[in-house]
């Protein structure tokens, strides 16, 4: 967890990750995220620049030629996030990439497109508070981390 556990402790005490982990919203998703590290390192290579999505944009592209751009775009915008279902995030993905997705949370295609299906849209939202995706991308994987530091802070 090295590098998770550096941006999270930094930032959490001992009983407020513990309390991270039951809430809602931003905490609860936050609190997935620390009790599954392997799903933030998932996350960061899906919206990391230097990922091999070609981060932000690129996942914004995915989705356009899957005819739901719409969908990411509430997440970024400023008004509700839709929701999508992990059987509209592999077709989104595809089915390879989904695969080694699932390989690296140790877990089946299924269950792996649910996690992500819970958490990326939350987690989209909060890395756009303008409502509008940067233009440079979210940055590089170090980069994410460091945002992610500054969501816990303002908990």
């Amino acid at each position: 967890m090295g590098l998770l556990d550096s941006v999270l402790g930094s930032v959490l005490g001992g009983q407020q990750a513990a309390d991270a982990t039951q809430g809602g919203g931003l905490a609860g998703m936050l609190g997935t995220l620390l009790s599954n590290p392997q799903l933030l390192q998932v996350i960061t290579g899906l919206l990391a620049n230097d990922g091999a999505q070609g981060g932000l944009g690129g996942l914004m592209g995915k989705f356009q030629q899957a005819g739901l751009g719409d969908v990411l775009g509430s997440w970024v915008g400023s008004g509700p996030n839709q929701p999508i279902s992990g059987n509209q995030l592999t077709a989104v993905l595809g089915s390879d990439v989904m695969a080694d997705l699932a390989a690296s949370l140790g877990t089946d295609t299924g269950a792996a497109a649910g996690q992500l299906s819970q958490v990326l849209p939350g987690l989209i939202d909060q890395l756009t508070p303008s409502g509008a995706a940067p233009q440079e991308g979210l940055g590089s994987g170090g980069e994410l981390m460091g945002m992610l530091g500054g969501l816990l802070a303002r908990r």
